[in-house]
């Protein structure tokens, strides 16, 4: 079992940025595949971003690319996501993921295959 916190979000001006932390407790939390993903009002949950256990690979979606960074502490069991260069359409419940990878290296995408989920951390972005 783990169990997923996020932090960092807030409200902040277009331009601006925000380094969002979600922290996992669980035993072998550090070995879990992670993702983080948004939600803004009125539409559905969208990918952002996600990297592989060993942090060594990356994938973003193409909304973000450029702007987000996201990365791992394993040894402080913490996921971080970067965001640079705010925009209001970043505006959004920004939610972090977690499961048991099959390989090091496995990346997902897909919200299904995620097995845990945090609360969410609020962002908003003014114009």
């Amino acid at each position: 079992q783990v169990q997923l916190l996020e932090s960092g979000g807030g409200l902040v001006q277009a331009g601006g940025s925000l380094r969002l932390s979600c922290a996992a407790s669980g035993r072998t939390a550090s070995s879990y595949a992670m993702g983080w993903f948004r939600q803004a009002p009125g539409k559905e949950r969208e990918f952002v971003a996600a990297i592989s256990w060993s942090g060594g690979i990356t994938y973003y979606a193409d909304s973000v690319k450029g702007r987000f960074t996201i990365s791992r502490d394993n040894a402080k069991n913490t996921v971080y996501l970067q965001i640079n260069s705010l925009k209001p359409e970043d505006t959004a419940v920004y939610y972090c993921a977690a499961r048991r990878p099959i390989t090091a290296m496995s990346l997902y995408r897909a919200s299904y295959e995620y097995e845990y989920w945090g609360q969410g951390t609020q962002v908003t972005v003014s114009s």
